[in-house]
């Protein structure tokens, strides 16, 4: 005791966080938290994102209006957002899009009986819509042409390195991902520490450098959106298609170049485990629509082929 008041670690009084806004929302049928928002998370580490044992969920985003992080639970039929920071009325206003209030799963008719069987198993499941572009953007180049995990890898250093704490009372080290400027900043070294090549790098540098039309492109139907994003050198189909899956929600934008998912729908609706793009998208011909809602039903079947080869080794350029 100093003058009446506690010593604490660093000299900094302890402040409880300030209460976040808050905003319930009832959806019009089932919800799984977790099958509508796991897309959005980046490996078990994501520093953007939190599953909680309660069931409740944390993303930490920057939004138009600024740095922002989101809890949201479920309790009964109803759906609680509580936000804290610059963002927070952005993110509550975005909440019912982020939990598929602009998807329709209605629409989905099952071809086979494998993926009528998976939709009944998941009813809850729902296509989000984030209404941000560069934050699936940029995770989704560190994933070309890399393993999972040093994709993840990549995404966790970078960002607990260089962009900010999540603001209010979010689990330790949860942060917000850089903005656009720093990104741009980061230094070659970083990168390359990072584990992230020279190609994947300066993809995401040409990107931020135009990182406002990026965004705009959340106002364009998915498929010009598509276009607009690959007009930057680096960016194809196989990481366009990844973005508008999550920024619009897109129930049609099929991830074509993939090295797993034309294997896998390929065994799945004919025992074809070599199938190529061409295969697999003449499979998925009958959910013209509906594609990616179609392959994401099929991938939560569990009926994937056994693995005929050990696992790549996952390679670390920044030890060289």
């Amino acid at each position: 005791m100093r003058g009446g008041h506690v010593a604490v670690p660093g000299g900094i009084p302890r402040q409880a966080p300030a209460p976040g806004r808050v905003r319930t929302w009832v959806p019009d049928g089932p919800l799984d938290l977790g099958l509508v928002l796991g897309p959005l998370r980046r490996g078990p580490g994501d520093p953007t994102f939190r599953a909680m044992p309660d069931g409740s969920v944390w993303r930490a985003s920057r939004t138009p209006a600024g740095p922002a992080t989101l809890r949201v639970s479920a309790r009964g039929a109803e759906v609680r957002g509580e936000a804290w920071g610059p963002g927070a009325e952005w993110l509550l206003e975005q909440l019912p899009e982020l939990l598929g209030a602009a998807d329709d799963p209605s629409v989905f008719v099952p071809r086979h009986r494998l993926v009528a069987l998976a939709r009944h198993r998941r009813p809850g499941l729902r296509l989000t819509r984030t209404g941000l572009v560069l934050e699936s953007l940029i995770p989704s180049i560190l994933e070309q042409k890399v393993t999972a995990d040093e994709a993840y890898r990549a995404w966790r250093l970078l960002v607990r390195k260089f962009g900010e704490p999540a603001p209010g009372p979010a689990p330790a080290r949860m942060c917000v991902m850089p903005d656009a400027r720093t990104w741009a900043l980061i230094p070659s070294w970083e990168w390359h520490r990072a584990g992230v090549d020279n190609k994947r790098a300066s993809t995401i540098l040409r990107a931020v450098r135009v990182a406002a039309r990026m965004e705009e492109a959340v106002r364009m139907e998915p498929g010009a959106a598509q276009a607009r994003l690959e007009v930057v050198p680096g960016i194809g189909p196989w990481t366009s298609a990844e973005v508008v899956q999550r920024s619009h929600g897109a129930a049609d934008a099929v991830t074509v170049g993939d090295l797993h998912l034309p294997g896998i729908v390929g065994f799945a609706l004919a025992g074809d485990r070599d199938a190529d793009d061409s295969v697999m998208l003449e499979l998925l011909e009958p959910y013209a629509g509906q594609r990616h809602r179609a392959a994401r039903l099929i991938l939560l079947s569990g009926r994937v082929p056994a693995r005929r080869a050990p696992r790549m080794p996952r390679g670390d350029i920044g030890r060289l």
